[in-house]
């Protein structure tokens, strides 16, 4: 799942990446104003400081609000708070970064103890807890900051540098001057609290209804009315599904029409019911109720209890699909104080993501295209034995786990974390087997706190150096499974990042990673190596190849879904007025045509028209997150590489430190080359011509 720093972000507009541009709309300073107050700075300091005062007044000018003072206010602050000094200004910044840090990290820890009973397996949720949920006091930080002046204090000093900037200019600047850049860049928009709280609330309730959607597995029934899952299997919405999905390869082998097979099936039908809202609403996290989905038919286990059994089919309306459209109209609400980046799509791209939306898209066509993948399906349908099923997109044959049953992984990792407090207590012996010293693992364990998940798991940053870090697990009753430990593994690769991207930083306001894609991306070379944890893997030449073929199929599959998201939220800019049932007809449309375009030529005719690439949860609650998990993959793939060449431990602290540069610098100083997809495919193709 996504680390959690997405969703306070959203939030807390945490002063440490890039939202809004100039909020021109409501500057109440004239042209003439400007350069009377411009003209004065330049009488006290000279030509010398022209292009500094100039950006500097205007930076200040186009944010200043009616509320914050006439123009004589205006140009009395320039004149009183332009620095000459370049050791004054550095001195007032530094001073400026160490509040915020202590400022947006408490309040963070605040939000988070707010937010617990939502995030932790610690019971039901009272009314009390949902009320407090709503409480996001950080949402008035940003007016606090322009209120104060501190916020024009920094813009009046300091440049406000566009993406096209860093990527021109950035190689030849220090630490201290990208550190400048990002801190400046914190006050580039300015929204107001209603705004603020608005996609905060919008954001937490999205994220609340897919925490609920678990799916009891062991209810399903079949045509003969057989159930095929284990008593007790309840799974959440899509992560445990598609995990359980793919566990199942391990199942089939020469019997393809096996229970591994068939359990995947059924898998499959609960997915196109999700997506197309066909699910009844009754069975959601029911395990009083027995559902077919394939006939979509629903049953109470006793008859007696329900008073009204024609009821229990009923669909659950549109809910899926009237979160997605509250996230939309909430950030929304910001496009008019963004002049520069006027969508959440150009935001979410150019802003966030730092790589424009037409070379993300071009990327990912270029796997989706490349004649390896053609290949790679080919070799799948080979070992499988049978045609591409639409559900193969999550084939999991090519992992060395393939060799072992779940069964026996599930008895493997319950022996080992029967409980969260294991699994924390195991974590300095779990980093020393990744390759870190023992005294730099005892260093990292010690600020990272393992708490139990409601979810599927999910990473959450601390901001200020003296808080530490929160790896979210779910631990069932009897211990955790195999499928639980290789997400908690995925999420430790993102504390581990945070620990070393916050805590061994030089400047706190280049504190993170470019975008979420490189967070993903470290995660991902941790959750490689799972099996080599448990003992069970080898780093030989077959595990490479297997490990290029695996990853280029996982890139291949999120490459699509990540399509429909990005098409998805261009329709709802086309389409502001769209309905719930408008939108849930426009994104099952969207994902058949990218299923259509993309997956049938390799999975065949009879696959077409697919919606399955509609499924994940991240379009519902995590606003255009997905682009990152296929970036990600790609990222990851030369990173591993890299640290394949030295010391693991060192090679991860030392790119986990560069800080948040833009993805192209950060890439260059990590592996020396920029992000591509050509040395995936490449390690691919020399794979397919051995394993063929």
């Amino acid at each position: 799942m996504p680390p959690r720093a997405l969703f306070a972000a959203f939030a807390l507009c945490l002063m440490v990446a890039a939202t809004a541009s100039p909020a021109t709309a409501q500057s109440s300073i004239s042209q003439a104003a400007i350069e009377r107050a411009s003209a004065a700075l330049l009488a006290k300091h000279g030509e010398a400081h022209a292009e500094r005062i100039r950006s500097g007044v205007r930076q200040v000018a186009e944010r200043w609000w009616a509320e914050d003072g006439d123009e004589a206010a205006f140009s009395a602050f320039v004149l009183d708070h332009y620095w000459a000094d370049d050791a004054e200004r550095a001195t007032a910044l530094h001073r400026v970064a160490v509040a915020l840090e202590q400022i947006n990290g408490h309040l963070h820890e605040v939000r988070r103890e707010l937010t617990r009973p939502f995030d932790l397996d610690l019971g039901p949720i009272s009314a009390t807890d949902q009320l407090l949920g709503e409480i996001d006091l950080s949402s008035h930080v940003p007016s606090d900051l322009y209120g104060s002046k501190v916020a024009f204090l920094v813009l009046l000093n300091t440049p406000l540098h566009t993406l096209a900037d860093r990527l021109r200019d950035g190689a030849s600047w220090d630490r201290a001057t990208w550190s400048r850049s990002r801190l400046a860049e914190s006050f580039d928009g300015r929204l107001p609290p209603s705004v603020l709280q608005e996609i905060s609330s919008a954001f937490a309730a999205a994220d609340r209804y897919i925490a609920a959607t678990n799916i009891r597995l062991d209810r399903l029934e079949n045509s003969q009315g057989k159930r095929l899952f284990p008593e007790g299997l309840r799974l959440i919405s899509h992560w445990g599904l598609r995990d359980e999905l793919a566990a199942h390869y391990s199942n089939q082998g020469a019997d393809a029409n096996g229970l591994g097979l068939a359990r995947q099936r059924q898998i499959y039908q609960v997915m196109r019911r999700i997506v197309r809202q066909e699910i009844p609403a009754a069975v959601i996290d029911n395990g009083d109720l027995t559902w077919n989905p394939e006939t979509n038919t629903v049953r109470a286990l006793d008859p007696s209890k329900v008073s009204d059994a024609s009821k229990l089919a009923e669909r659950e309306a549109d809910v899926r699909y009237a979160k997605f459209l509250s996230v939309f109209h909430a950030v929304r609400k910001a496009d008019p104080f963004s002049p520069t980046d006027p969508t959440y799509i150009d935001r979410q791209f150019n802003g966030n993501r730092q790589v424009p939306e037409k070379e993300v898209e071009a990327l990912l066509i270029s796997v989706l295209e490349s004649p390896e993948v053609h290949d790679l399906a080919k070799l799948i349908r080979d070992r499988l034995g049978r045609p591409l099923e639409p559900f193969d997109i999550w084939y999991a044959g090519f992992k060395p786990r393939s060799g072992h049953s779940e069964a026996d992984l599930d008895a493997l990792v319950r022996a080992k974390f029967a409980t969260v407090q294991a699994f924390q207590a195991a974590l300095p012996k779990t980093l020393e087997g990744l390759g870190f010293a023992p005294d730099k693992a005892q260093w990292l364990a010690q600020r990272i706190v393992v708490d139990p998940a409601r979810g599927a798991g999910h990473a959450m940053p601390a901001v200020r150096r003296e808080d530490s870090v929160h790896l979210r697990t779910r631990v069932p009753a009897g211990g955790m499974d195999y499928k639980g430990y290789n997400i908690a593994i995925h999420e430790l690769g993102h504390n581990v990042e945070q620990v070393f991207s916050l805590h061994g930083i030089d400047h706190w306001a280049l504190s993170g990673v470019p975008n979420n894609a490189f967070t993903e991306a470290l995660a991902f070379v941790f959750q490689h190596r799972d099996l080599e944890l448990l003992g069970l893997g080898q780093q030989d030449a077959a595990a490479r190849r297997a490990e290029a073929l695996s990853t280029l199929w996982n890139t291949y599959e999120i490459a699509g879904v990540s399509l429909v998201d990005m098409r998805v939220w261009r329709y709802l800019y086309e389409h502001p007025d769209a309905t719930p049932a408008e939108l849930r007809e426009a994104t099952v449309r969207i994902a058949r045509e990218v299923w259509n375009a993309y997956y049938a030529p390799n999975f065949g005719k009879a696959t077409e028209d697919s919606e399955i690439l509609g499924i994940y949860s991240h379009m519902i609650a995590y606003g255009l997150y997905l682009p990152d998990y296929a970036l990600g993959h790609l990222i990851a793939f030369q990173v591993a590489a890299q640290f394949e060449k030295g010391d693991f431990g060192r090679e991860f602290e030392r790119v986990s430190k560069q800080g948040r540069l833009t993805p192209d610098a950060w890439m260059r100083g990590a592996v020396g080359s920029p992000l591509s997809a050509q040395p995936l495919l490449e390690a691919a193709r020399k794979a397919l011509a051995v394993e063929k």
